[in-house]
């Protein structure tokens, strides 16, 4: 089996244990990972605490950093290929997507090369004619980023990119599930000339792990992206550091269709939105709200475009729904549309595990036009599972739209720009996509509210959540200073 290893302080090693990682298209075990307990933890954040301070790092001028970043998005470019093979071995993700997706995580790291000297503070009209007062922007000091598996470059990249264009440091935990892209990913760290400890990475467990370094005396800011049930476990474990947390987390998301749309290219978009990345995506389109007027016929074709989707072998090309990442997941999966039929979803399509040898899922519709409140429409499967739900009017549109705990993602489709722009304004969401879906980039900033969390990554916000404010008071008169006793 192929072996990886941590990276602290500069150094590549085995960790204080190791475990293997499992090939979600034969369920086998290929690789053995380093599991990183809290001694490995504490070596990292340590670390991360030195070199915050360091004159190698702080020495550094913003566009020095920057040109590291440049470097970084370079080898990212240049070692697309090999990391998209790792993602995609490691956690079942089709190669025609991570080698795409991967590619274009290097323009993350040069836009936030191209803003590291363009984070700037400001002077303040103050209102005392003796005193020149001005803010600094300052890094807000060692960052634990905590990522998921699913497109982990890309979720780790709109972390690093901005923490470290505002000159933070920064300890990474990549998941226990699928991290090989990430170890590998140190390596690119490691030759981009990063100061030692600057960015340390590592991958291990919930309590010897994660929760150590989220509660870590050291750490001053979480970023996490995951599940609203680790997220509590983190808020709760920053109450040891009060560190400040930035959190991205799930999604129910609606795609919303109005009656006067071009069916088939809707339908595209509705492929794209929940079967694409076999579905573990947390702003996946999982709940289909259409009008009532168009909904059979826009079923009609969209189950046979699932059924005619090709599942099969990751690493092929051809492929366009890999495994799911674990069996857990498809357990879950099950056990959800179990219960969603038995209260009167109807399946449309799929529903059934694929027997044989990886984690394999079928494409899945449930209509719930008559239970809008089944569990498939409350629950995030994370998996290629679609629930509808139809209206009439668009202010029940609307209200289908934001009955989810959730927050993150939406999509409206529609001809009809004043039915937009009032749809935009209404639904609870963090992004809204009109007539498109799942679109990204570097300068737009996402992120949700309510059980999707807070915060923002990707764009200018995302860089001055990095930092943190300091108020510098200058007197300029040469006056005795007055009454010691009085605050001016």
């Amino acid at each position: 089996m192929q072996k990886f290893q941590q990276y602290i302080d500069g150094v590549f090693s085995d960790g204080s244990a190791q475990f293997s990682s499992v090939d979600p298209a034969n369920g086998q075990p290929w690789a053995l990972m380093p599991e990183a307990k809290a001694a490995d933890v504490n070596a990292a954040v340590e670390a991360a605490d030195r070199a915050l301070y360091s004159p190698q790092w702080t020495d550094l001028t913003a566009t020095a950093r920057g040109e590291l970043l440049f470097k970084l998005a370079n080898l990212v470019e240049a070692n697309a290929a090999k990391l998209a093979e790792l993602e995609t071995r490691d956690t079942g993700k089709i190669i025609r997507e991570t080698r795409a997706q991967i590619a274009y995580v290097a323009e993350f790291y040069r836009y936030y090369a191209g803003l590291a000297d363009k984070i700037e503070g400001k002077h303040l009209p103050i209102d005392k004619p003796d005193m020149e007062v001005w803010l600094r922007r300052e890094p807000i000091g060692v960052v634990a980023a905590v990522v998921p598996w699913n497109s982990q470059l890309f979720l780790s990249a709109v972390k690093l990119g901005p923490a470290l264009a505002a000159g933070c440091t920064i300890v990474l935990k990549a998941s226990e599930e699928g991290p090989a892209p990430m170890l590998e990913f140190a390596r690119l760290v490691h030759e981009a000339g990063f100061p030692a400890g600057v960015v340390n990475i590592l991958t291990g467990f919930g309590a010897e792990c994660g929760a150590v370094l989220t509660s870590h005396p050291k750490v001053d800011h979480v970023a996490f992206t995951g599940g609203p049930e680790t997220a509590r476990h983190i808020v709760r474990n920053s109450a040891e550091n009060l560190a400040s947390t930035s959190l991205e987390l799930g999604g129910k998301s609606p795609f919303i269709v109005f009656d006067d749309v071009d069916i088939d290219s809707v339908v595209n978009a509705q492929v794209s939105a929940i079967f694409a990345a076999t579905g573990q995506s947390c702003v996946a389109g999982s709940r289909l709200i259409i009008s009532r007027r168009i909904k059979d016929e826009f079923l009609s074709k969209l189950v046979e475009k699932a059924k005619a989707v090709i599942i099969g072998d990751p690493q092929d090309m051809a492929t366009e729904i890999g495994p799911l990442c674990t069996v857990k997941q498809r357990n879950h999966a099950l056990t959800i549309i179990d219960a969603s039929i038995k209260q009167g979803a109807k399946l449309l399509t799929g529903g059934v595990a694929i027997e044989g040898d990886g984690f394999y899922f079928p494409p899945t519709i449930l209509d719930c036009s008559d239970v809008p409140n089944a569990s498939c429409v409350k629950t995030e499967f994370f998996g290629p599972v679609l629930s509808v739900v139809s209206f009439d009017t668009e202010a029940e549109a609307l209200q289908l739209a934001n009955d989810t705990a959730y927050g993150l993602a939406s999509g409206v489709f529609t001809q009809n720009l004043t039915r937009a722009h009032r749809m935009i304004r209404g639904i609870r969401a963090g992004i809204v996509w009109v007539n498109t879906y799942r679109v990204v980039s570097p300068i737009a900033p996402f992120g949700g509210q309510g059980m999707s969390g807070h915060g923002r990554e990707g764009g200018l916000e995302a860089a001055l959540d990095y930092t943190k404010v300091k108020s510098v008071w200058l007197r300029t008169s040469d006056d005795p200073i007055p009454d010691p006793f009085v605050m001016r």
